[in-house]
């Protein structure tokens, strides 16, 4: 298998499939944070789920080193290439392992130092599964230098040297390194990587022969793995306890912990962890001198091995397809951007040929108009006095018209105008106010910092605001036009989520999407996204700490209801009563400061009886809020 897997490296390498950008912070960190977040979640759920699902973790690092590759965002394609490296060091395909991981190594920037010192320890890890103890002493001590003091790179650091000098049969250091990951695990509260220190600590007892504190480490072990809820710890503690107790002699706990370690083992799939259990099964029955039982387990073991290869076959050749397929959409992805960058040559010199030619006929009609000018001229003064009754009439009535137009605009005027000084003057004044403080050195750098998280969320209700009365004016002004299209409200839902995810995180808010999935209504979309960002947006803003908001949809014969709830600060009857009226303009501040609502409901009331539907409320002052608003399932609009 290792020489296989050598040669795909090889064909890498040399091929060039994948193309090394220079990786500085302006070349993959734009502007565009919203795509960066989506990118930095999948590297997450792929780190998260890589040990219990691997395949499953590797197609999600590569959709996110796709979507990386096309943003130009050097962290995320670093991120990427580090997941697909631990996907491939679980499976135990070290060299191809150590191939992404220094392809993450060579894409992270320079100046995100706790990235690189990740790649560090993964690669010490790796190099101490190939045995080569040098490489792997050499790079973790490269992550402990990028480390800096973050008690979680260090601990894992720690505890990979202590694995090594364990190997290395130099006890005593293993278990310094692995003391000094469990107080840096305790300090960042990181139970799961503690656990598995207390069995690597175990099995350090061990094979020193200090089996009482062998034991007593496999207790501690052993009790975690159940508090956090790690299966493969577990199994590999039952097969520990075998082990210390064949050296005690005590053939009959060692087999029963090896029955219940391979048992387990092979309940979640941890091949190595049943051949370990297998193999002090064999000893413990020979040292019974039990030869049948003994011979029993040789031949279990035996298959397991003949499967492990037959499936490592089977795998070499998936490895091979499956780096050809992403080298393949990497270098389409090439591809395609030369092409557009060709096109846009193209479509340049195109307008420059436009351009040309405009000019050209321009002139031609300009000298054309001069001389049809002088030789109509006098039959046109012939007509001008007849004609001048006609013309002052015409204008007369545009005049009318234009006056009128004026006065509705006038008013359109007057409303966005009182919006704005009720909306908008609160945040700006703040701002004005920090400035004013800062530039005279009040206010010192921290404190200014920890200001405008308290006032970031009524900017952004000014900019929710401002958005609003954008499209307000818009329709006031232009006119009203429906574009309808067949909408998912479930996606949708999904969309807001990830819109909003900033402001959830803040106050702790949970986001339930309990809209019909794969179900569609026929209605503007850009319509519908301003009314749930409004509806969304204020239910978060009176919504308490640690609450809940809840999007609906139920379909019925001709329409379907979709509803916002909340369980924040509710309102009155007399409160509802106000929300729909300029003249009023009823506003309130959320539970953060942030504003109330104003032009928003106005403007979600408007779209919706558009789109031919109707919004309306429920409330209960201290319960919350639903806000409800109906859609037609089939029907066209004009």
């Amino acid at each position: 298998m290792r020489p296989l897997i050598g040669f795909i490296l090889m064909l890498m390498l040399q091929g060039g499939a994948f193309t090394q950008t220079a990786a500085t912070p302006a070349a993959g960190d734009g502007p565009d944070t919203s795509v960066h977040s989506v990118i930095d979640h999948l590297n997450d759920i792929a780190f998260n789920i890589y040990l219990e699902s691997p395949d499953s973790a590797r197609k999600v690092a590569e959709k996110a080193l796709l979507m990386s590759e096309n943003a130009k965002y050097t962290v995320g394609v670093g991120s990427s290439f580090l997941n697909i490296g631990h996907v491939y060091w679980s499976q135990s395909y070290y060299p191809i392992a150590l191939f992404y991981v220094k392809k993450a190594l060579m894409a992270f920037p320079q100046n995100r130092p706790l990235y690189l010192s990740s790649c560090y320890n993964l690669l010490g890890r790796i190099y101490a599964d190939l045995k080569d103890y040098k490489s792997a002493l050499a790079n973790l001590d490269s992550a402990k230098r990028y480390a800096l003091r973050d008690p979680d790179r260090l601990a894992e650091m720690y505890s990979e040297r202590s694995l090594v000098y364990k190997r290395l049969g130099i006890y005593d250091q293993a278990i310094e390194d692995a003391a000094k990951a469990l107080v840096l695990n305790r300090t960042a509260h990181d139970e799961s990587n503690a656990a598995v220190v207390y069995g690597r600590l175990s099995s350090i007892y061990r094979l020193k022969n200090e089996l009482p504190a062998a034991i007593a480490y496999s207790d501690t072990a052993l009790t975690e793995s159940y508090v956090t809820h790690n299966k493969r710890l577990r199994a590999t503690t039952y097969i520990e306890y075998a082990d210390i107790y064949r050296q005690l002699h005590d053939y009959d706990k060692a087999i029963t912990f090896a029955q219940r370690g391979a048992a387990l083992a092979d309940s979640i799939g941890v091949v190595d962890a049943i051949s370990g259990a297998y193999k002090t099964l064999i000893s413990s029955y020979e040292d019974k001198h039990d030869m049948a039982r003994a011979m029993s387990f040789e031949k279990k073991y035996n298959s397991v091995q003949d499967s492990l290869n037959a499936f490592n076959k089977l795998k070499n050749a998936a490895l091979i397809l499956d780096y050809f397929a992403l080298d393949n959409r990497l270098n389409n992805m090439a591809a395609a951007e030369h092409h557009t960058a060709a096109m846009r040559d193209k479509v340049k010199l195109q307008r420059v040929i436009i351009v040309i030619l405009s000019f050209s006929l321009a002139f031609v009609v300009i000298l054309l108009s001069v001389t049809y000018y002088f030789y109509k001229q006098k039959k046109q003064l012939s007509h001008q006095l007849n004609e001048q009754n006609g013309v002052l009439s015409g204008q007369k009535q545009v005049i009318e018209a234009q006056a009128e137009n004026l006065e509705n605009l006038s008013k359109v005027k007057d409303k966005l105008l009182a919006v704005i000084a009720h909306d908008l003057r609160t945040p700006l004044a703040n701002l004005r106010n920090i400035a004013d403080m800062f530039d005279t050195d009040y206010l010192s750098n921290e404190e200014v910092h920890w200001l405008m998280k308290d006032i970031n969320p009524m900017v952004r209700s000014a900019e929710l605001t401002l958005s609003n009365l954008l499209e307000w004016a818009g329709n006031q002004i232009k006119g009203r036009n429906v574009n309808s299209s067949q909408l998912d409200i479930f996606l949708l839902g999904v969309e807001m989520e990830q819109t909003f995810t900033h402001a959830l995180q803040k106050k702790n808010i949970e986001f339930s999407n309990q809209a019909s999935p794969g179900r569609s209504v026929l209605a503007d979309e850009n319509h519908i996204k301003v009314v749930l960002r409004n509806l969304i947006s204020n239910a978060i803003k009176f919504t308490d700490t640690n609450g809940c908001v809840t999007l609906k949809s139920e379909y019925e014969d001709s329409k379907v209801v979709i509803s916002v709830q909340d369980n924040g600060k509710g309102m009155s009857q007399e409160e509802i009563s106000k929300l729909f009226s300029v003249q009023t303009h009823f506003s309130q501040r959320g539970t953060s400061g942030e504003n109330g609502m104003g032009i928003g409901l106005l403007l979600c009331k408007e779209l919706i009886e558009l789109n031919g539907g109707k919004l309306w409320i429920t409330s209960t002052p201290g319960e919350g809020s639903i806000f409800f608003f109906s859609l037609p399932l089939n029907k066209e609009y004009a």
